[in-house]
């Protein structure tokens, strides 16, 4: 499953990468979440969590191995060149 960014006032800036192969039992399935702060970027990760199904030990324990990463400035919605 992937979350496209959303066009929102601020672009989004990082993204956390969460491995769910342990809930799906899929290898290597993971979702993504975007969020204009690491915290916001956490926050829709948990919120995306729920909406998969999963009790509040396992997004703390998924979030825990969770991977933040910056966005790449050339994926940047400001910086599309045209």
């Amino acid at each position: 499953m992937v979350q496209q960014p959303r066009q929102e006032d601020r672009p989004p800036l990082y993204s956390c990468v969460i491995a769910i192969d342990s809930v799906t039992g899929r290898q290597e399935e993971e979702i993504i979440a975007f969020g204009v702060s690491v915290d916001d970027a956490k926050n829709k990760a948990q919120q995306l969590l729920a909406n998969y199904g999963c009790d509040e030990s396992q997004i703390l324990k998924l979030i825990q191995q969770a991977r933040i990463e910056p966005l790449s400035p050339w994926c940047s919605p400001e910086n599309k060149q045209g």
